[in-house]
């Protein structure tokens, strides 16, 4: 996970959760493109590890493994024969990750459904997202309304929650796309644990500008911009209020760099003993799953039956 997953969405779980709130592991997702059994395998209880230690508390919300929960696929399907073509292929990541592969997967036109189904399973009204997944849950929305309407009221319409500040954190080289771990340079990608000197690095050579101004001002400045919101997303002041603190770019970066290396280090530890006990993991999701599952079946069920299925 990196910073922008943690600073979009992750820490909003964490000030969400409660007995009603359920955040599962997409591997499901994840098949959308080529990847190694084993490997994902592996990458699946790491994001368990990597959600517990970023401050989910399974004692307190529900943790689980999508493709543990056999409803979620089920209800994919219902929820395709009420979406059309047009809608999906309009979706802005899609036309993305499309462009970058060769004769891609179905599975990357048609993911939103599946996420959306994700979020009617449990009847969610809030759902915290990055910016970059806005239009997802409006098309949620625009699924779930239309099935209501052609076949009676059995879906929750959910509304979309997301920080103030750091909604779509940039890439550090190229501000003008997001954070992600696919693309991004070995440079423009700060990982949740990576090591502080790691974090120094990428902070200290992280892309602004010649004019030397620290401004926030995303049109004409949007490398300072970007690294004023991360700033301002462990504090409590705005982006505005700390650029009037600096004159240069260099104090800027270091007393950046400080604080996330300071604020990142208690997840890493937690991080770093989770990993070490994969059965504490393997009870979470078990007992994750089987919390998700009855509360996901029954809304299976009057989904297909409203549909006609027997």
């Amino acid at each position: 996970m990196h910073l922008g997953n943690y600073l979009g969405a992750v820490r909003q779980w964490v000030g969400a959760q409660g007995d009603e709130a359920y955040y599962c592991v997409v591997d499901l997702h994840a098949l959308t493109l080529q990847i190694d059994p084993a490997q994902l395998r592996a990458q699946t209880l790491d994001a368990v590890a990597t959600l517990l230690a970023s401050g989910l508390d399974p004692q307190v919300c529900t943790v689980f493994i999508q493709s543990h929960v056999p409803y979620h696929a089920q209800l994919n399907w219902l929820l395709e024969c009420v979406t059309t073509y047009g809608e999906l292929s309009r979706m802005t990541q899609f036309k993305e990750k499309a462009s970058r592969q060769d004769g891609y997967r179905v599975g990357l036109l048609t993911y939103p459904v599946l996420m959306a189904g994700d979020i009617l399973l449990y009847g969610a009204e809030e759902v915290p997202v990055g910016d970059d997944q806005r239009q997802h849950l409006e098309l949620t929305r625009v699924i779930a309304e239309r099935f209501n309407h052609r076949y009676g009221v059995t879906f929750t319409v959910p509304v979309a929650t997301q920080p103030k500040v750091a909604a779509r954190v940039m890439d550090l080289q190229e501000p003008s796309r997001k954070m992600s771990k696919s693309i991004s340079s070995p440079l423009g990608t700060i990982f949740m644990f990576d090591s502080p000197k790691d974090i120094e690095k990428k902070i200290m050579k992280a892309v602004t500008d010649t004019d030397g101004e620290v401004r926030f001002d995303w049109e004409s400045k949007p490398g300072i911009s970007n690294l004023l919101e991360i700033y301002a997303s462990f504090t409590n002041e705005t982006p505005e209020q700390i650029a009037h603190r600096y004159h240069r770019y260099g104090d800027l970066k270091r007393d950046l760099a400080q604080l996330l290396v300071e604020s990142l280090a208690p997840h890493k530890v937690r991080y770093e003993a989770l990993v070490k006990d994969p059965p504490y993991l393997q009870s979470v999701v078990a007992d994750g799953s089987l919390k998700a599952a009855s509360v996901a079946g029954p809304v299976y069920s009057r989904a297909a039956s409203a549909m006609g299925l027997i």
